[in-house]
């Protein structure tokens, strides 16, 4: 057997491999001989069907099979000692003058390498890192709110402002009957909330669902349709009112900070709102963090400059699914995901250059403390090493789960990795303006 390779350009390769007789004559003449042992032929007994019936029946099924397995291991070698970086599958070139009846065969392959590249993470241009903290307003918002979960429950026979209104969603046309409770603060506009105002239990509100909410998903959830429905809904509903309520605030005292963080866990309010700025601002860094991942994802997309294979991937792309496309559909589909599989070699190269990889002790370590934090949610603070050892091993003997938490790890990884050497400045904000700045909403 000889290999040998002709590279085309820096990106583009074809691999030529010749096989001779002697590579597979040995093993194709042990399974005709296995072959012969068990078939069974009428007209001859088993064990006894001449090698020549054999050969004429089974033989040239055998070659095909023996030479592609032997093909394969060839060329899988090759790739791994030559360590070339190739991208997508090799594709063999058409042969529609293969000769199974000759002694020796010539196949071509062609190859799409990954580009030579130099990763630039410190740009001129800082990337903004948010810092979102909770301001006063929504500390004290939040603090309203805990009063109201743990207030009193106040029947009304009258509609203000502030109540809590119980009824019933009606439009037959479109099927909808939906019983909900809402809050005047929840509507758009305040000509709609008027509406409400003075009402008494058993009246009847006729509204109009455009522009009912500022978020149509908030119509959704009220009505109960899908969201397609949801969007552009424009027709009239009756609100039949069922119940009135109020709430009367939980006092700020003792009892309901035991009731919230425990006995004598806080003694004050001061210590109430710092405990619920805490608790927020933990949830943020979730949000700043991801919209981080996303700005330098974007910057080292648009910064780090390389020339792909493109016309052998859309080749490959064509048969790489489990239906083949054509050539206009590959490129359609190369388009769509060039922008993601040049990060992913950026992304490949930064964790090669920069020993993130992650092995199997990372993965079950990292399993192990997700583990962890789900038992403290549900009083198991304290779980033994054997307990952690035998979860972790089912959760890991799950294919999807591993390839979840390797992604989850990786992106931890690079996440860390970008804050401490990416060029970034801090803004700090209150989560709305972070909302209002990031989205524009």
């Amino acid at each position: 057997m000889n290999i040998t390779r002709e590279n085309i350009d820096t990106l583009n390769a074809v691999v030529k491999v010749d096989i001779t007789k002697a590579d597979y004559s040995d093993k194709v003449a042990k399974i005709l001989a296995d072959y012969r042992k068990t078939a069974n032929i009428p007209g001859f007994r088993k064990g006894h069907v001449p090698m020549g019936m054999v050969k004429k029946q089974y033989g040239k099924a055998v070659l095909v099979d023996e030479v592609n397995k032997l093909l394969q291991d060839a060329l899988n070698k090759y790739l791994t000692e030559e360590k070339l970086d190739v991208l997508g599958n090799p594709l063999p070139k058409a042969q529609d003058d293969l000769n199974w009846d000759a002694d020796d065969f010539s196949f071509e392959f062609e190859l799409g390498l990954a580009p030579v590249f130099d990763v630039a993470l410190k740009g001129k241009k800082a990337i903004t890192q948010y810092n979102i903290v909770a301001d006063d307003k929504m500390i004290d918002e939040q603090l309203v709110n805990i009063q109201k979960q743990y207030g009193k429950i106040i029947a009304k026979d009258e509609i203000a402002e502030a109540d809590e209104i119980t009824g019933t969603f009606v439009n037959e046309e479109k099927a909808i009957n939906s019983s909900t409770t809402i809050t005047l603060n929840k509507f758009k506009g305040k000509a709609t909330a008027k509406k409400f105002i003075g009402a008494k239990v058993g009246d009847v509100i006729t509204l109009k669902t455009k522009s009912m909410f500022a978020d149509d998903h908030d119509l959704m959830n009220v009505l109960k349709v899908s969201h397609d429905d949801a969007h552009g809904l424009d027709v009239e509903v009756i609100f039949t009112v069922s119940e009135i309520n109020t709430r009367e605030l939980a006092e700020l005292d003792q009892d309901l900070f035991d009731k919230l963080f425990g006995k004598d866990g806080v003694t004050s309010v001061t210590e109430v709102k710092a405990k619920i700025k805490e608790d927020a601002e933990k949830q943020f860094v979730q949000q700043s963090d991801q919209k981080l991942l996303n700005d330098v994802t974007e910057y080292l997309v648009e910064n780090t400059k390389f020339d792909l294979p493109a016309e052998f991937l859309q080749k490959w792309m064509q048969t790489a699914g489990e239906e083949q496309i054509d050539a206009t559909q590959a490129k359609e589909e190369y388009e769509k995901s060039e922008k993601s599989m040049r990060y992913q070699l950026i992304e490949g190269k930064i964790i090669t250059d920069n020993n993130l990889q992650i092995n199997f002790d990372d993965l079950k370590a990292y399993a192990q403390e997700m583990i962890k934090g789900q038992m403290a949610q549900f009083g198991q603070l304290n779980p033994s090493e054997k307990e952690l050892d035998d979860v972790s091993a089912r959760v890991l003997s799950n294919q999807d789960e591993v390839k979840r938490l390797s992604e989850q790890l990786t992106s931890q990884r690079l996440l860390e990795f970008y804050k401490e050497n990416a060029n970034l400045k801090t803004k700090e904000l209150s989560y709305d303006k972070f909302v209002k700045e990031v989205y524009g909403s």
